[in-house]
C-alpha cells in the first residue's frame, strides 16, 4: 500500500506510510507494541516532512506523508488522539482506522461513503485546537452545544468540564512531546479500546 502526497487544502483525508529505515523510537506513553489494537508512529524527517503510519492487530497499515503544512497536520492528528483515549470515542478517526478503514476514506467520500461518527471527533478537535490560538475556553455546556449544532445531532456521551480540561491536558503533554521530538526519531503511542470503560 502506497501513501500519498497531501496537499494543504486536504486537511482532514490524509495519511498512510511504511517506514523501513531504522529510526530511533520514542514512546512516551507505554504500551506492549505489537499487542494493542493500533499502533500510531509520527516520524519527524529531517527534511522537514512529517509521517504517520498506523499498524492494525492484523499487521495491516495505512500511512500518509505530511510535507506542507506538516506541524498542522501533527498537530491535528495528535489532538485526535488525546481526545479520542481521553472521552474514550470509539468511532473517531483512530477508532475507524483500527476498523479497516484507510486514512484516505476519511473525507468521506471514498467507496465506505459518509464517516459514521457524524464527525464530532472532528468538531471537538477543531474547537480545541481554536481554544489553542486564542479561541474562547468554553464551559463543558456551551461546548457541547455548540458540536452539536456543528452536527445537527445530539452528542452521545457529551463530556464534562473535567474530561474537556483532562483533554486539553492531554494535548499540551503530546504538544511537548512532539516538540522535542528529534528530527529522525519516531513518536509512537498506542490505541486500544479494550483499555475503555465498559470492556
Amino acid at each position: 500500500m502506497e501513501g500519498q502526497y497531501l496537499s494543504p487544502r486536504s486537511v482532514v483525508s490524509c495519511m498512510r506510510s511504511r517506514i523501513r529505515a531504522p529510526f530511533a523510537t520514542n514512546n512516551p506513553i507505554g504500551g506492549m507494541i505489537g499487542v494493542m489494537e493500533l499502533q500510531i508512529q509520527f516520524t519527524k524527517r529531517t527534511d522537514g516532512n512529517v509521517i504517520l503510519r498506523c499498524t492494525r492487530q492484523d499487521d495491516s497499515v495505512t500511512w500518509q506523508r505530511y510535507d506542507k503544512q506538516a506541524g498542522f497536520f501533527a498537530h491535528h492528528d495528535l489532538s485526535h488522539f488525546a481526545v479520542e483515549t481521553v472521552l474514550e470515542l470509539r468511532d473517531g478517526f483512530y477508532g475507524l482506522i483500527a476498523d479497516g478503514w484507510n486514512i484516505t476514506d476519511m473525507d468521506g467520500k471514498g467507496p465506505r461513503g459518509k464517516l459514521p461518527y457524524g464527525s464530532a471527533a472532528e468538531h471537538i478537535v477543531g474547537l480545541l485546537m481554536l481554544e489553542r490560538t486564542g479561541g474562547e475556553r468554553q464551559t463543558a455546556g456551551k461546548f457541547n452545544a455548540q458540536i452539536e449544532q456543528m452536527t445537527g445531532q445530539p452528542m452521545k456521551n457529551p463530556p464534562s468540564d473535567f474530561q474537556l480540561n483532562a483533554a486539553r491536558d492531554r494535548i499540551s503533554s503530546l504538544f511537548q512531546t512532539w516538540a522535542s521530538t528529534r528530527p529522525g526519531t519516531t513518536l509512537e503511542l498506542t490505541f486500544d479500546r479494550s483499555a475503555f470503560a465498559g470492556n
